[in-house]
This record gives C-alpha cells, structure tokens and sequence, in this order.
C-alpha cells in the first residue's frame, strides 16, 4: 500500500470546524492510514528530511513562522514526537517551549501573556509541548478557574489565533488522542524502566483518575476551537511510529502550503571574481 497523500491524512483527521464533534468516535489506535508499521517509518523518514529543507527556506525568507501545537494527556508522546518528526531538522530556525504550571509572574498577568511571549520568530518553526489549551482543561478539570471565566476562553483562544493567521503563522494543532489502557501501560514502563523513571510524576496519576472530565474538556476545547485558520487534526496515538508518521504529514503539508521559495539575494552572484 502507497504512502497515503497530505490530502487524506488531514480528512481522515481533522476536526471539522462548525460540524459535531464527538471524542468517543475517534480512534485512539488506528491502522487505516498506515496499515504496515514499516511504510510508517518510510513516511517518517521522507517526512522529516523534506521539513527540514523547507524549514530552511522558511529561515532564509524571514517573513513567515509556523506554529506546532501539540496537547494530550500524560504519555501521548509530545517529547517522542517533537524527536521524531524533527529528527533532521537542524536547531537553526527551531523554538521549543514546554508549558509547565504557571509561575508566579505569570499568574499576575492574563493567562495568553506567557503563551504570546512564546510564539515563535518571523522565520522560525516554533513547537508547543502542552499550550494555551491548559487553560481550558487543566483549569477546567480542576476549577483553577470561574465557569464563566473558562466560557470566554474559547472565543479568546479562536482570537488569539486569528490574529497569529492573519500575522503571517499558519498553525497546526495536533491532539495526540491515547487510549485509557495504553496510557497505563506506559506509565507503568516509566516506572520499571530506569531512563524513563525521571518523567513520572504522582500527579500524573491524579490526571489518570480524573480521565473522563478530562475527555470532557478536550472534546469542548476541540469542537469549539477547531476554525478555518487553525483547526484541530485528532491523532490516534497508541502506535508511536504511526502517530508520528500522521504528524509529520501535517507539518510537511503546512510547509508545502506556503510555497516556499529559496529568498533572492539581491545581487547578482556572477558578477563576483573568486
């Protein structure tokens, strides 16, 4: 079976803007698009390799940014997707900031200062391990915030974003959808296994008995913030290789979209005697 196009993966996956969205009918381990593991990794490869070209280009053109949302429970694979799927992408032109609970300075603003702060440079291909969106699930699950102060983030949030599209970033939002069982067996693994026990955290385990309200918020947070100039793509994530095989499909296809050109010098190279 052949690398499935740009074109599919985003139907197969996107949430459509203005149409019902329901959580429980997306897959949290589907093969459809890439039924052999190996044509995954192929994909990957391929992936990777072309959005680092073009990463470059967008660097050399400094006019435009890309913007990477990634969000989803603990062990989605956030840190596993940003290696993969940038694994040839050079650190010229790449910002990666991880969003952790709020500091001091930053609960003394609005909760979009730290997030506004954090977008990437003209030219620059910015990364969002966790984003805005925990200020409509984390606060909401756990009431960090009014009812109707969360209410209003929504409208806020497809502003916010608006005004990045319309600031020349063109925004892709991936959420990395793990199954209840799955996301057990790996917090178990982050257990047993000594490289990974550093990235467990007891209240990951107080998240994991909260999951339905937490399915809640994302389903809300996906329907009422899927738009036309940022919409959400819903990622199964239980096979790792194929969960960033999907991603790196929208990343490159975000890149080929801004029909990149290498940026003319302004002169004529010829004319110079080396």
């Amino acid at each position: 079976m052949a690398i499935p196009s740009i074109a599919a993966v985003r139907k197969s996956l996107i949430a459509r803007p203005g149409k019902p969205f329901a959580l429980n009918e997306r897959p949290t381990a589907d093969r459809e698009l890439f039924p052999n593991k190996e044509e995954a990794e192929t994909s990957l490869k391929k992936d990777a390799a072309c959005i680092n070209e073009m990463k470059n280009m967008l660097y050399a053109e400094g006019r435009r940014a890309l913007l990477v949302v990634l969000q989803g429970m603990d062990t989605a694979g956030k840190s596993g997707t940003i290696k993969s799927v940038f694994a040839d992408t050079t650190p010229l032109g790449m910002e990666v900031k991880a969003f952790k609970a709020p500091s001091g300075e930053e609960l003394a603003r609005d909760y979009l200062w730290r997030v506004h702060n954090a977008v990437p440079r003209r030219g620059h291909v910015g990364i969002f391990d966790r984003s805005h969106y925990e200020d409509v699930l984390v606060a909401k699950v756990r009431a960090l915030a009014p009812p109707e102060a969360i209410e209003q983030r929504y409208d806020q949030i497809n502003a916010f974003e608006k005004h990045l599209s319309e600031n020349g970033y063109t925004i892709v939002k991936c959420m990395l959808n793990i199954g209840y069982e799955e996301q057990g067996i790996r917090l178990k693994e982050r257990l047993m296994e000594p490289h990974k026990l550093w990235k467990f955290n007891p209240g990951d385990l107080d998240d994991r008995s909260l999951w339905p309200q937490f399915m809640g918020a994302y389903e809300t947070a996906v329907s009422r913030c899927s738009t036309r100039h940022a919409p959400w793509y819903v990622i199964p994530a239980d096979s790792r290789t194929r969960r960033n095989a999907m991603i790196a499909r929208l990343v490159r296809g975000a890149l080929e979209d801004m029909d990149l050109k290498w940026k003319d010098p302004g002169h004529d190279p010829g004319s110079y005697d080396i």
